[in-house]
């Protein structure tokens, strides 16, 4: 509690996904002072508004999770963007609090950082050790820039940032729109209505059936066919995943806020790994469904493996994640389920 104390906190995407949970869990620290930006108000990319956000903000500590990301599909075809936006708002907000003299700068980074081969568990000295899987990379990068300003800031100016790389998030709050979600919201969305469909077939609500494309992490189309209801899943399944429970994401954070003060990247993970095919599998029996589940081979796998090494986060700050993996799967279909 007396870290908190009088502190003002910035929290950039403060109203989004992990966001709302680290809000929630400061204000369970007994936060009274925390300033969360609205993009309609604030456009971090431009320099002026980040400006114009310090001086209304006023802040002592900013954790900075604004980020514009998607998964593969997303990411194919905002390459661009994706580079764009998530540097400058990075480096300008990280630059304006240097310059106004905040207390603590905290730099959320991406497992997408990480080279393409890593040798498993990823630790964080290999970061550097060779160029991220081709289809993450400019957003990968970019993020991966904050961690040099981070190290050269505290080197030149005295600069109090660090750098924390979590894992896949997932959880309650999550991105649903087949359009830019991940793996495991889009595989819940689309098991779930083709679950439905088959379900208004059965009572002769329907005459058509519909095939669902789900993207193993990441953009969904889907089609209206005369044939069962079934989903679609890009690449082999072979490809492996960490994923973190975002309640738990939020503990990490803050308790890196807290305790860490160190120029060295830090994990965020569960050191658990699984296939793509075990999760669709597991999704699948969770949201009961029970139609036919089609690989499309012709469509990549992204990287091959991931998992973290987090050793670094328990032994720097006391992380580990608390959330069962099957147990935060069921909070979350659960919560879609109630919210749809």
């Amino acid at each position: 509690m007396s870290f908190w104390d009088g502190k003002r906190i910035l929290v950039t995407g403060g109203a989004g996904f992990l966001g709302s949970f680290v809000v929630e869990k400061l204000q369970e620290r007994g936060c009274k002072d925390i300033f969360v930006p609205r993009s309609r108000d604030y456009n971090l990319v431009e320099m002026e508004a980040v400006k114009r956000l310090y001086n209304d903000a006023k802040p002592d500590i900013v954790i900075h999770l604004a980020a514009r990301v998607g998964g593969i599909g997303a990411n194919r075809v905002n390459q661009g963007k994706f580079f764009y936006e998530n540097l400058m708002m990075g480096v300008q907000l990280m630059e304006v609090g240097r310059q106004v003299g905040i207390k603590k700068f905290v730099a959320i980074g991406t497992v997408c950082a990480y080279p393409k081969f890593t040798p498993v568990p990823f630790h964080e000295e290999d970061l550097w050790n060779g160029y991220p899987e081709e289809t993450n990379a400019p957003y990968g990068l970019a993020k991966k820039m904050l961690l040099v300003q981070a190290q050269a800031y505290r080197e030149q100016y005295g600069f109090n940032a660090i750098y924390l790389l979590p894992v896949n998030l997932y959880g309650p709050r999550d991105n649903f729109d087949p359009e830019s979600s991940h793996v495991i919201p889009a595989l819940i969305r689309k098991f779930i209505e083709a679950k439905a469909k088959a379900e208004s077939m059965e009572y002769g609500v329907s005459t058509k059936k519909s095939a669902y494309s789900v993207l193993p992490t990441d953009l969904v189309s889907t089609n209206t066919i005369d044939s069962p209801p079934s989903v679609v899943v890009w690449g082999t399944g072979k490809a492996t995943r960490e994923f973190l429970y975002v309640e738990d994401a939020a503990e990490g954070i803050l308790s890196a806020t807290e305790k860490y003060n160190k120029p060295d990247p830090v994990n965020l993970g569960t050191g658990f790994e699984i296939s793509i095919g075990d999760l669709v599998a597991l999704i699948a029996k969770l949201t009961g469904f029970r139609g036919e589940i089609i690989w499309d081979r012709s469509k990549p796998d992204g990287q091959p493996r991931r998992m973290l090494d987090t050793s670094k986060a328990e032994r720097e700050f006391g992380f580990t994640a608390k959330t069962g993996f099957e147990e935060g799967l069921k909070k979350t279909v659960g919560w879609y389920l109630s919210t749809r």
